[in-house]
């Protein structure tokens, strides 16, 4: 199946970043949109891409998500389909970032890719904290960048404490943002485009110091 990337950024970027969409919402969703337009704002190349069963629900086929270890080799395939010519980091938006985490250290000990870039990673499924999504991060070697809202229901940052995450994974923690890494302005006094500001310009510093040793 072929593979439809939407792209943002300059194409002459030194670095590309890939990113994959949430269980249930697609690429262009207004979430998704609103971080690659801010990413590609700090001069970086974004390009999105849909696992199967999303793009089918574009054709009328209304197929629930999958698993996450089922659409591994369609991250793999999205990545070969690319083909970026500089450094690539992969990731995405909760179970996007989460398939790419578990192809990262792959991909990254060929030579592949310099950093993996996860938006909202889904630690646990709502309301069940003690079923973590953490066991494979454990032992994570590719350099990763998590940005997460302190009241994600996936994982807040009180919950994320208690984890063992490895050095080589920084969090950017973003105030009262929730699953959408937005915060509620009455409470924090930060709006959705102060936090995109934020992930924007630490995205692009962190990519610049990860990229660093093959450039």
């Amino acid at each position: 199946m072929a593979v439809n990337f939407l792209t943002d950024g300059p194409a002459e970027a030194r670095t590309t970043i890939l990113l994959a969409h949430g269980a249930g919402a697609p690429m262009d969703s207004a979430s998704m949109t609103a971080v690659a337009t801010a990413l590609a704002g700090a001069g970086l190349r974004v390009a999105r891409f849909e696992f199967g069963y999303m793009a089918a629900r574009r054709q009328g086929q209304r197929k629930p998500p999958p698993r996450a270890e089922t659409v591994i080799p369609e991250y793999r395939a999205a990545v070969d389909a690319l083909g970026a010519k500089g450094p690539l980091i992969i990731g995405g938006k909760s179970m996007g970032g989460r398939v790419a985490s578990m192809v990262a250290d792959e991909l990254h000990a060929e030579g592949r890719i310099a950093g993996l870039l996860c938006l909202g990673y889904p630690f646990h499924p709502p309301g069940k904290p003690t079923q973590l999504r953490t066991a494979h991060l454990a032992g994570l070697s590719t350099p990763a960048l998590i940005c997460q809202g302190t009241r994600d229901q996936f994982g807040t940052r009180d919950e994320v404490a208690g984890y063992a995450l490895p050095d080589r994974i920084e969090l950017l923690w973003l105030e009262d943002g929730d699953h959408d890494l937005k915060p509620r302005k009455s409470v924090s006094g930060f709006t959705a485009a102060d936090h995109l500001r934020t992930i924007a310009t630490a995205v692009s510093d962190w990519a610049d110091r990860v990229v660093r040793p093959a450039g």
